[in-house]
């Protein structure tokens, strides 16, 4: 429950910035957005049920009797009342961060957590300076524990997440060219991602990928213990004897403290035994025995963010088309290199890589060359991975300007052992071709 005092104490039961999502007892806080301004909208959610409003200008036609509270920024006010939740709370927040794989190793870390502890996770995309407030708003004095996954869009927003939620343990990933576009180099990025491991205090545990040397330049950047994951034989939470199951899942040793135990994961690749480590050093950080952390990766259930479906033919799709980057595209096309029959790669425009963009689709086009039997370029930028592919001789290579094209090629020639891996940023809505091909 959320207590505002403007004159008459008010109790509300959550807060809600969708008018659809509104309900009996809610706190509408009306947020101006790039195609409409939520204070069209504060009339409806009081209909709905909402009690009250937060907006900056009062809205005509408000029902009588509505709580309405006129503030200078209704977001700087949303950010105000979650950072004031937080103070209140004795929640320990782990914030979760990094360039791939953040959302993934939140929910790996959530899972972990929730052997021991009653955990509250940002549910969907709310990572920004909007979910984020929302998430720590539904906090209660049940949550022993929160993991927070923080996205950001420039400099300076993870340092303002991490004023609201006031994170105790931060993760740092890795640092990719996902933002390079707009930040300009890899540093910059580098130092964006640095404003967790910047504001946790002395007592806190900052967790740091040890594979990724951008990211260890974070470690004299914290006050905090450093405590580094990997592969790499000074990590602290190390993984050998890796085995890939395929889409089943990988399986790997866990080497902490003197101590080593086997743990697999039902998310399949071998890129995903890193974000399992990174939530393996989270638990072991907070008290977690090695064995009771193995047996949680073990028992979790996979995250829908990648799935599989069955193929018209008999076939099995990969569903990845929630986003792509160089990273995520080379850890896609690893998996699919691990599985056996006959391979193929539905690859599509990466955005937002800036100078960086010609190299990195040829990156992909060439490592796509070693993991596929046959590759379906999409889009303008994505032929470059053709080119690159064809020059590395693969004889299998085809460039479409549209997905519809590659949709109609690519089922066409399906065949019962194919696995087809579809992936590219979110802007190619590739989600489209994901229900053309399935069964």
């Amino acid at each position: 429950m959320l207590r505002a005092r403007h004159g008459p104490s008010t109790r509300f039961r959550r807060v809600v910035v969708d008018s659809r999502k509104a309900g009996r007892g809610d706190l509408f806080v009306a947020l101006p957005g790039e195609h409409t301004d939520g204070h069209r909208f504060a009339s409806d959610a009081v209909e709905r049920g909402a009690r009250g409003v937060l907006v900056t200008e009062l809205p005509e036609g408000l029902a009588p009797g509505t709580a309405a509270f006129v503030v200078g920024d209704a977001l700087t006010a949303l950010q105000r009342l979650a950072a004031g939740r937080r103070e209140r709370r004795r929640t320990k927040v782990i914030g979760v961060t990094g360039s791939v794989g953040k959302t993934t190793t939140k929910e790996i870390a959530a899972a972990v957590l929730s052997a021991k502890y009653h955990v509250l996770k940002n549910e969907a995309n709310y990572n920004n300076e909007i979910g984020l407030p929302l998430t720590v708003l539904e906090m209660t004095h049940r949550h022993e524990r929160a993991v927070l996954e923080m996205g950001m869009y420039a400099p300076g927003e993870i340092r303002t997440l991490c004023e609201i939620a006031r994170p105790e343990v931060g993760v740092v990933t890795n640092v990719g060219p996902a933002h390079l576009e707009r930040l300009g180099s890899m540093e910059a990025i580098a130092a964006a991602k640095a404003e967790l491991p910047e504001s946790l205090p002395p007592h806190g545990f900052a967790v740091f990928n040890a594979d990724d040397p951008l990211v260890m330049t974070m470690v004299e950047r914290t006050k905090a213990q450093p405590v580094t994951y990997g592969t790499s034989p000074d990590a602290a939470a190390r993984a050998t004897d890796i085995e890939s199951r395929g889409l089943e899942g990988v399986s790997f040793t866990i080497h902490w403290d003197g101590s080593t135990a086997r743990s697999e994961t039902k998310l399949p690749g071998r890129h995903i035994v890193s974000n399992a480590l990174a939530a393996a050093a989270v638990g072991l950080t907070d008290g977690m025995s090695l064995g009771d952390v193995a047996t949680a990766l073990a028992e979790m259930e996979p995250p829908l963010r990648v799935t599989t479906h069955r193929a018209k033919g008999g076939g099995t799709i990969i569903d990845d088309t929630y986003n792509a980057g160089p990273a995520s595209m080379a850890a896609a096309l690893d998996l699919l290199a691990e599985i056996p029959g006959r391979r193929i790669a539905v690859l599509g425009d990466m955005r937002e890589l800036g100078p960086a963009e010609r190299e990195e689709h040829r990156a992909v086009g060439r490592r796509a060359a070693e993991a596929a039997t046959v590759i379906h370029a999409v889009g303008e930028l994505a032929e470059l991975i053709a080119e690159a592919a064809r020059a590395e001789g693969h004889r299998e290579t085809h460039h479409w300007p549209t997905k519809e094209a590659a949709g109609e090629a690519v089922a066409a020639d399906l065949r019962e052992d194919d696995v087809v891996l579809l992936k590219a940023s979110r802007a190619m809505e590739f989600e489209t071709l994901v229900e053309l091909l399935k069964d």
